[in-house]
């Protein structure tokens, strides 16, 4: 079902999904922080062994040519478990977006892992139309962050029959502030400009409005759009359509792009050509622009750059070190680095 869908905030710890019988991991009653760490890990391909005959999952099963076998995944779950649990501090984030994810069942998994069972993370997701048969997906701990609303957002492109990541919206509280978090893929540059630029525009134009909804209800609201955004901070869609800017903003509707300066710096969370994009980013709106209740710590902003996800040797020394190089079966993490930011509570 894709219509947007809201939950009360006692259904949504229960279950996060439209339809979905796993049950969260026990939560604890840890005290909020004073400082909370918002993520965002692109997981590059995050499939389960299991062929679903609604999905376009034929090229990660064990019987296929990149020979994705139990154990591969099982390792893939381990890496990016060793990697989440140490963003932003020891006790990891709080919030973590999340995208290339087939489903809510890798998710679960994922959050088993010995390195994450104990944080007390719950999810929220919803099943996208996309080609590549991946969605987003936000995990949160529950002890701090208490939402009540869910909704997916469908991103209807030029062409009617190409589909595409929906944005996640999810609304809720910490410690008493409401915020709204927006999960974010935007199309990929495949096919070249003239064919994706259009795309991107689109997944720009609908996170504007939901924005601009949000706005209208409370110019003071507290929203931050995290994802893969397939474009840099200086692209059109994101500097025009989205309005997003890397400099604090002087007009009530425009964003602040907490990473837009990085490529200033020559730094990115994505290795392309030889050089390095920026194309997963954080934008603020400007009720988290104060120092009153829950607002974001100046120059929090940081690129996860551990050595232990980066290629060691060879002509691609220093770029992430991902689970496949084409065919060939790598071991690794992700294609992408992670991010995160930090805010502070009352």
């Amino acid at each position: 079902m894709k219509y947007p869908l809201k939950f009360t905030a006692g259904l949504l710890l229960a279950c996060s999904t439209w339809g979905c019988q796993e049950k969260t991991v026990p939560q604890t009653s840890a005290k909020v922080p004073q400082e909370v760490t918002i993520a965002f890990y692109n997981l590059e391909n995050l499939f389960d062994t299991e062929n679903d005959p609604n999905k376009d999952d034929e090229e990660f099963l064990p019987t296929s040519e990149s020979q994705w076998t139990p154990e591969r995944y099982a390792k893939k779950l381990t890496n990016m478990a060793s990697v989440i649990e140490k963003l932003g501090d020891e006790d990891g984030p709080e919030l973590l977006g999340v995208c290339e994810i087939e489903n809510r069942k890798v998710l679960v998994d994922l959050i088993a892992q010995p390195a994450l069972a104990n944080r007390g993370y719950s999810i929220a997701h919803f099943e996208s139309p996309d080609q590549r048969s991946i969605d987003v997906a936000l995990l949160y701990k529950a002890s701090v962050f208490k939402p009540f609303e869910t909704e997916a957002i469908p991103v209807e492109l030029p062409k009617a029959e190409d589909k595409t990541r929906d944005i996640l919206r999810v609304k809720g509280t910490i410690n008493g502030d409401t915020l709204v978090v927006l999960v974010n893929h935007w199309p990929s540059k495949r096919g070249g400009s003239d064919e994706s630029d259009p795309k991107r525009e689109r997944a720009a134009q609908t996170a504007r409005e939901t924005v601009d909804r949000e706005l209208i209800k409370n110019p003071n609201a507290r929203i931050i759009l995290i994802g893969d955004f397939n474009d840099t901070p200086d692209s059109k869609a994101i500097t025009g359509t989205l309005n997003a800017s890397k400099e604090i903003p002087a007009a009530n509707r425009q964003l602040f792009n907490a990473f837009g300066s990085f490529p200033d710096q020559k730094k990115g969370s994505y290795f392309y050509k030889n050089d390095w994009e920026m194309i997963d980013q954080m934008m603020l709106s400007k009720g988290f622009l104060t120092n009153k209740g829950l607002h974001y710590i100046p120059n929090s902003a940081t690129i996860f750059e551990s050595e232990m996800i980066k290629e060691q040797e060879g002509k691609y020394k220093g770029s992430p070190l991902r689970t496949y190089a084409g065919k060939k079966y790598l071991g690794g993490y992700s294609d992408h680095l992670p991010i995160y930011l930090k805010v502070e509570t009352r």
